[in-house]
């Protein structure tokens, strides 16, 4: 890289020589690919298919990097997903980089050439962007906000409205992965371990999905974990939802970290995992189909919908078999970890 200066400055986001240096040595240098024009202010995508699929995010995650990721990765892969999990084949990004002046250049470069190996992987394309240099002391580090657009290739509908009495919920691996991964990172506690970050593309868990009949609705766990997904399809239902405390997917450290701080795993963030409702005779071909899959061997159907007088509630069955109502969420147990 040829920037001579090893942090950022504001002189990085007024727009002359030093930020065309930023942006032509890191972003472009990462990102560039047949629709990336860094001289334009608008460019022309070609959209195959008639439903374009559309949806915006944003990051500010702290560490900006953690095991098995970065805000780069991140940043991508939690904008693709939420197209995914709609039903699409993400096909393009849009990039905004917020950066507070005095951020290392080197650390910048891999977490933008992170963000450029995590959208190849994907298959989508970073089309247009803009960087932005905040003051010190006004900022996280870096900040990102994306927008993603994608083409609907489901061949049903995918709707809450879709799900009725009866149907049954798949997770597609262990969950609270990512939120204990990137609080361990920060060494608040004193405590270290080598819990990684699920953080990773769930477009083949998705595509998978596409050739069993009778799938629903599919959402990322991402703010909220598990049970805010729970709760959003139990109000929008009124149906009520019991899921199965020993079928529900947790890894040991996981559980281990949680007993200690006082955490619950179901309400902690997933950046991989996909939770899906289907018809319960399509539930055997659902977990075939994720269990083939690297990101999906331990796959597992974990609740029930049921249609009873106490409709909208969320309920857990506990290993002992008694019954625990699983309260919405409201206080943030792990703020910035997306």
């Amino acid at each position: 890289m040829k920037l001579e200066d090893s942090h950022i400055s504001l002189a990085h986001g007024n727009g002359g020589r030093f930020m065309r240096e930023l942006i032509d040595e890191v972003f472009a240098r990462h990102l560039s690919n047949d629709t990336l024009d860094t001289n334009a202010d608008s460019v022309a995508l070609s959209l195959p298919g008639e439903r374009i699929m559309f949806t915006t995010d944003g990051f500010t995650v702290q560490p900006l990097e953690f095991p098995g990721g970065s805000i780069g990765s991140l940043a991508v892969h939690g904008t693709t997903n939420d197209l995914a999990v709609a039903g699409a084949d993400p096909l393009f990004l849009s990039l905004n980089a917020f950066i507070e002046e005095g951020v290392e250049v080197a650390l910048l470069e891999r977490i933008v050439a992170d963000l450029g190996r995590a959208a190849t992987e994907t298959g989508v394309r970073v089309a247009a962007g803009d960087t932005k240099v905040l003051p010190r002391g006004q900022g996280g580090g870096i900040y990102l906000a994306t927008t993603g657009i994608g083409v609907y290739r489901h061949p049903g509908v995918l709707a809450m409205n879709e799900i009725r009495a009866g149907d049954v919920m798949l997770v597609s691996g262990p969950i609270g992965d990512h939120g204990i991964a990137v609080m361990l990172a920060r060494e608040q506690f004193g405590l270290r371990g080598d819990i990684r970050s699920d953080a990773a593309s769930v477009l083949p868990l998705t595509r998978a999905l596409r050739a069993v009949p009778g799938v629903r609705f599919m959402r990322d766990p991402t703010r909220g974990g598990l049970v805010s997904v729970a709760h959003e399809i139990a109000r929008a239902t009124g149906l009520e939802i019991t899921l199965d405390e020993p079928s529900i997917p947790v890894r040991p450290a996981v559980t281990t970290v949680c007993d200690m701080l006082g955490y619950d795993p179901f309400y902690l963030a997933c950046e991989g995992r996909v939770v899906a409702v289907v018809a319960p005779d399509a539930a055997a071909e659902a977990l075939r189909a994720w269990k083939a899959l690297p990101g999906g061997g331990d796959a597992s159907v974990i609740g029930e919908m049921r249609a009873l007088v106490h409709g909208g509630r969320v309920l857990l069955k506990t290993e002992l078999g008694g019954l625990r109502i699983l309260e919405e969420l409201e206080d943030d147990p792990l703020p910035r970890i997306c």
